[in-house]
């Protein structure tokens, strides 16, 4: 119970805002256009120095753990690789297959990571070693699977020219330029002015209730409905199989506590806002993919609360 009150208390103020977001797009507070600056603002500014001033809070040379950061770089590759082609073969809609793996394998790790850990141990420096193993990956991929499973990418271009888009995408890509200045940041060991440090920090606060009220505003109902087989499985990949698939595997090569509870959030938590900004952006619908952030933050209390329970029970996390 205890678990589930504290799943509750991380994920449900997290639905609510998406629900305050889809009331006030219904009363006309936020039109399609807040929707659309919104989702460019976030792209561009707001998400990419959210995850600058993550990367750059990274002690690597000090925290560095090569094993664990490895593992969560290989089991984020492996997962993305195994729906990237379960959707490939079995999703008939083919136009839905970039935004349908992306919020397969795309968690909110950045900010569940953190508070988890912290609440559960007082420290939160596995969070960081494990954003430093996917986070990056997490984008690149996304970058690359969104532009070759693009709508617009179907109908037109060899595959050589849909390759070469999709590294000039990577190269540009404001969320991945701001992770490798945070990288760069980190590696030189400068502290930042604390009102520099401040200022960022208020616009990155940003990031989040952006996003979710854009989800919120955006989301429709009646059109996500026709999604409804996709979105149920894209749910049950995230939450369950993808942990299903690698935590046995973690805790046969060693990982407990922290790490165990830190990769639990990579593999089975809820599909992070982001997914939906970047598919808006990048041509896509993002009717599956709001439907999907939707239902994986309304389920991943219980979800969690189950994981937790099994690794406790079975001696893995204390």
């Amino acid at each position: 119970m205890q678990n589930l009150i504290f799943s509750l208390n991380a994920t449900l103020p997290v639905f609510l805002v998406m629900v305050v977001g889809y009331a006030l797009g219904q009363l006309g507070f936020l039109p399609p256009a807040f929707c659309k600056a919104s989702d460019r603002l976030t792209f561009k500014v707001t998400l990419p120095l959210m995850l600058f001033l993550d990367m750059g809070s990274v002690d690597i040379l000090h925290d560095f753990r090569p094993r664990f950061v490895l593992f969560c770089f290989a089991a984020t590759l492996v997962g993305i690789l195994t729906v990237w082609a379960g959707a490939k073969r079995f999703l008939k809609d083919k136009t839905l297959v970039g935004e349908f793996v992306q919020a397969c394998y795309r968690s909110s790790a950045a900010i569940l990571g953190s508070a988890f850990l912290q609440s559960i141990y007082g420290d939160a420096s596995m969070s960081s070693l494990m954003i430093l193993g996917s986070v990056p990956l997490y984008n690149i991929m996304a970058v690359v699977i969104l532009t070759l499973e693009s709508p617009a990418a179907a109908q037109t271009g060899s595959m050589s020219a849909k390759l070469k888009k999709s590294a000039k995408g990577v190269l540009t890509n404001p969320i991945l330029l701001g992770i490798a200045a945070g990288f760069a940041w980190s590696m030189l060991h400068i502290s930042m002015p604390a009102v520099l440090d401040k200022t960022l920090s208020n616009v990155a606060g940003l990031t989040s209730p952006l996003a979710l009220l854009a989800i919120g505003a955006g989301f429709k109902g009646r059109k996500a409905l026709g999604y409804l087989k996709p979105t149920t499985i894209a749910t049950v990949v995230k939450l369950m199989i993808l942990p299903a698939l690698f935590l046995p595997l973690a805790v046969h090569l060693g990982f407990t506590d922290e790490k165990l509870v830190a990769l639990l959030v990579m593999l089975g938590s809820i599909t992070t806002p982001a997914c939906y900004v970047m598919a808006k952006q990048m041509g896509h619908e993002g009717v599956l993919t709001g439907s999907v952030c939707v239902t994986t933050t309304l389920f991943s209390a219980f979800s969690l609360t189950f994981w937790l329970f099994v690794l406790r029970s079975l001696g893995y996390i204390l």
